[in-house]
Order: C-alpha cells, then structure tokens, then sequence
C-alpha cells in the first residue's frame, strides 16, 4: 500500500475555507492525530493554521474561542471571577490523553470534529451550553447547538467542505456552579465517563452532561433539583445503544459508573444550592 498519498498542502481563503473543497481533502490544524494513523484515502491538505482567527476573546457576552485555538491556550486562559463554572475549562483540558507536548498543536476545533465519544472539549462545550458556528463550501454560515453536533462515535453533522469557524459559550453559562466527575482505568488514560452539572446561582436546577460513555453527549435539564430516583430513571432511560463500548469499558460498567457519579454531582450541587 502506498503510503505517501499526500501531494499538496494549500492555503484556503479566510472567507470561504471550503470553497475549493474537493474529494480526497482533509482540513488540517494541529495534525495531532491526522499525523498519527494511515490516512491512504487523502491527497491534500487545506491547511487553516495560517488565518487570521482569534484563538480566544473573552466579553460581557460570554467566550469566543477560535476553532484553531490550541488546547495550551486555551489552558492558559485566566477567566473572570464570577465566571464560577470557568474551572471546567482547565479540568476539559487536562482530560487529554495526550502530553503537554500535544497541548501545543491540538486544536479545540480539531477535537470537536474528532467527535470521539472522550473528547474533552465536546464534554466541556455541550455542558457549558456552546453554540457552534459552521461555515459552508458555498460561503453559507449556520450555527449549530453543541448538544447536536456529535451525532455518534466519529460521527457529526458536517457537511464535505464544512468547516468549525469558532465556538462561542454564552455568560450565563459560565456564571454556573459547576461539579464534575471522571473514571479513567489508568490515571492519564482515556475517559470511560465524564461528567459535568451545572447549576444557576439561586436556584436549584440542575444541567448533567455525559460524556464518553456514550457515544454521543447526553444532557439532562431539570427545572427543581431532582431527588436520587428520579435522577436514576432519567440515566436508565438513555437507550442501550448510546452506550459505548470499548476497551475502556463496557455498556454496563459505564452506566454504573455514570449513574454513581451523577448521584455525587446531585448531592455536591445540592449541597451548596439555595434553600
């Protein structure tokens, strides 16, 4: 098999990145994992590294990150205090299974696209409620909720010449309360689950985000904070062939442990929520 596929690396347009899209292409970032597996199928490469994208600009609005905002960046970022949620940026990004070495080309678009059931920065966006802006071959934009892009394991919604342009979390968002939980089997291992709740200020409502059990994100809203029965149906509910399966785990174990550390971020938010 001829390896050496590759014949062309090109510079798109910053207006339309995709308007010269063609079969055999593949948008190229940071490479972290483009670069580590056969790819026979690929002759070009439509390189975004060189546009003019702001990796991060932070406002009264919320937090704009560009899609080639490499993970290390992103870690850097100091948010504003009552940005309470604002800590799950670093936990997402120390849920890599990579080193740091990786952190300085790894892109946050790149993992999104990835759409891998353990990608940290799905985890992260669809529990901070992300809104996710695409733009089109023909020069189209749309903007697409986070909870919906990931449709499966390595599976979204793009469209051939669809590119992520930036991701953008609104400020109510990050004013959450936030509590997370992770199972990896080794402790810079893959996530078997991962997961996040939120809660607003004042309140007693509760978002849970799962990830990496399964193999697209699930999120769960709750108006009044629930009591531990109902929570549990609501996991029992998910059906069983969203569950992934993996060397890291099995359906089962990962509903286990999902259901267990739900129960744990009920009762930390609970705790700390207003009568």
């Amino acid at each position: 098999m001829d390896l050496n596929t590759i014949t062309e690396v090109v510079r798109p347009p910053s207006d339309r990145p995709g308007a010269d899209w063609r079969a055999g292409d593949a948008w190229l970032a940071g490479g972290t994992w483009l670069f580590s597996a056969e790819q026979p199928e690929l002759r070009r490469l439509v390189d975004l590294t060189a546009l003019p994208w702001e990796p991060l600009v932070a406002s009264s609005a919320g937090l704009e990150i560009g899609a080639t905002c490499t993970i290390r960046d992103l870690h850097a970022f100091v948010p504003p205090r009552d940005w309470l949620a604002g800590g799950m940026i670093a936990t997402a990004c120390e849920a890599f299974l990579s080193s740091f070495k990786v952190w300085n080309a790894a892109t946050v678009g790149g993992n999104i696209c990835m759409s891998l059931p353990a990608g940290p920065m799905i985890t992260l966006t669809v529990a901070l409620e992300a809104g996710y802006e695409l733009w089109a071959a023909d020069g189209s934009v749309r903007t697409v909720d986070s909870l919906h892009f990931v449709t499966g394991d390595h599976r979204n919604v793009l469209a051939p010449g669809d590119v992520l342009r930036r991701i953008r979390i609104p400020a109510h968002a990050l004013r959450k309360r936030a509590a997370h939980r992770r199972f990896t089997l080794t402790r810079l291992g893959r996530s078997t689950v991962f997961l996040i709740g939120t809660q607003t200020p004042g309140t007693s409502d509760l978002l849970l985000t799962v990830t990496a059990g399964t193999t697209r994100p699930v999120r769960f809203a709750f108006d009044t904070m629930p009591d531990a029965g109902t929570l549990q149906e609501s996991i029992d509910a998910v059906p069983a062939d969203v569950w992934f399966a993996d060397p890291n785990g099995t359906p089962d174990h990962r509903r286990h442990l999902t259901r267990h550390f739900a129960e744990e971020i009920r009762g930390e938010l609970m705790a700390g929520s207003s009568p």
